[in-house]
């Protein structure tokens, strides 16, 4: 993509950022009003990535990294909230057998539309309704920006939730913004406070490594926090 096309992605995305503020669910401190948020979100967008703020169109660096130490061998992974898929893809692409699936039903149309001759088995499904053969099914778990995306009220059970896709001896891998103990956030997102980075250890899983980042993005500096987790 040139310069040009960069630049042009970027000021549409950052007219999209004042739109996706007024979307109904926006604020909803419950999974079902933030599903009317993100399919909200699809909708408006129109097939344009820009107007999905947590599209990059590329697969994470973090993950890309661990992939490349850590490929699979048919192994079953899945991705939490795949969103346009490149997590997901780039996943597959190093040897797991893979799922990926979404609370949006759009999102995932347009993952399988994006990558036709995809191997990933998307699939649209609630987190906290997953399938009954999902429990404890995976070898690997991929979960990025979901637990900053849905309401801080939530967030216990939401990490149980993810931590219960893990398979005894899996890998878990989590990676999300976080703030200061008590400072205010006002979300969405909604970065997760720091003493709350550990919660998977409360779900039978043993953190191994983790890092933590400053990403700046213009006049911002938001600090991220990756971490890997095995259950035991």
């Amino acid at each position: 993509m040139s310069t040009v096309k960069d630049a042009a992605f970027m000021s549409r995305r950052d007219a999209a950022r004042t739109k996706l503020d007024q979307l109904p669910g926006n604020y909803a401190n419950d999974s079902a009003g933030r599903l009317v948020f993100f399919d909200a979100v699809y909708e408006e967008a129109k097939n344009d990535a820009a107007a999905v703020p947590w599209a990059d169109l590329e697969p994470k660096g973090y993950l890309l990294k661990w992939l490349r130490n850590n490929p699979g061998e048919a192994e079953r992974a899945i991705d939490i909230g795949c969103g346009l898929g490149d997590n997901a893809e780039a996943i597959a692409a190093h040897g797991y057998q893979t799922t990926g699936f979404d609370v949006a039903a759009k999102a995932i149309t347009w993952a399988q539309n994006r990558f036709p001759q995809t191997d990933v088995a998307y699939q649209v499904a609630d987190l906290f309704n997953v399938p009954e053969q999902w429990a404890g099914g995976f070898d690997l778990v991929h979960e990025c920006f979901t637990l900053q995306a849905l309401p801080p009220e939530i967030l216990s059970e939401t990490v149980e939730a993810v931590c219960g896709l893990v398979a005894s001896g899996g890998t878990l891998l989590v990676y999300t913004r976080y703030r200061e103990n008590g400072a205010h956030a006002s979300g969405p997102p909604w970065p997760i406070e720091e003493c709350f980075l550990d919660q998977p250890k409360h779900y039978g899983l043993s953190k191994v490594h983790e890092e933590r980042t400053v990403v700046t993005r213009g006049d911002k500096s938001v600090p991220h926090h990756f971490s890997i987790w095995k259950k035991q």
